[in-house]
C-alpha cells in the first residue's frame, strides 16, 4: 500500500507527503530523519491519512492536499469531506 499523511507539527503547522510504510515513516519523522521542513518541529503528530494502490495515485493526492488552503487541511482532518474539497 501507499499513502498519503498529514502531520501535525509541534507550532501546529501541517506537513502532507507519501510513503509506503505510515508507522515507519512517522518514526523516522520524529526521530529527525524525515524531511528537512519536520526536523525543527518536533515532535509531529499524524492527524490524517489516506492509503492508495498505487505510488502515483498516492503522489498525486499528495499534491492535491498540498495545493489545499491551511482551512480545507484543517477540514479533511476534521473528516468534513464537503469543505475539504477545492
Amino acid at each position: 500500500m501507499n499513502y498519503v499523511y498529514i502531520l501535525r507539527c509541534r507550532d501546529h503547522t501541517l506537513y502532507t507527503g507519501w510513503t509506503t510504510d505510515l508507522n515507519k515513516r512517522v518514526v523516522a519523522h520524529n526521530r529527525g530523519m524525515g524531511a528537512k521542513y519536520t526536523k525543527t518541529r518536533l515532535p509531529v503528530q499524524l492527524v490524517y491519512s489516506e492509503s492508495f494502490e498505487t505510488k502515483q495515485e498516492a503522489m498525486q493526492r499528495e499534491w492535491a492536499i498540498k495545493r489545499l488552503p491551511r482551512s480545507r487541511k484543517l477540514a479533511l482532518i476534521c473528516g468534513d469531506i464537503a469543505l475539504a474539497q477545492p
